[in-house]
């Protein structure tokens, strides 16, 4: 049984910086892609920034040079720290993970059905 948990988020001041996590149980995660997807109020969910198995990255163009995403495969932990948070950046934020072993890079994608498993969301607030 594969479980997501996020943690890590809260309300900040734009500017400000926060460091999310997802601990995954039941997986394993250097053999899989993952990413981080969000959804804003009123909103569809989007993808923010996907992870290869060998640790080729994908990001949005909203969150380049802002966010970086990377993974603990020993301590099964995917991380996004998010640096120079924006209003505009608030959301609910998603782990997910996907079930196809070592994907190629040219694979990755930002797009949701890529992804089949999912956390249940930590909110992050920027004002």
């Amino acid at each position: 049984h594969v479980q997501l948990v996020e943690s890590g988020g809260g309300s900040v001041q734009a500017g400000g910086s926060l460091r999310l996590s997802c601990a995954a149980s039941g997986y394993t995660i250097s053999s899989y892609c993952m990413g981080w997807f969000r959804q804003a109020p009123g909103k569809g969910r989007e993808g923010v920034a996907t992870i290869t198995s060998d640790g080729y990255t994908k990001y949005a163009d909203s969150v380049k040079g802002r966010f970086t995403i990377s993974k603990d495969n020993a301590k099964k932990t995917l991380f996004l720290q998010m640096n120079s948070l924006k209003p505009d950046d608030t959301a609910m934020y998603y782990c997910a993970a996907d079930d196809w072993p070592f994907l190629p890079r040219g694979e990755l994608s930002l797009a949701q059905d890529q992804f089949r498993y999912w956390g249940q969301g930590t909110q992050v607030t920027v004002s």
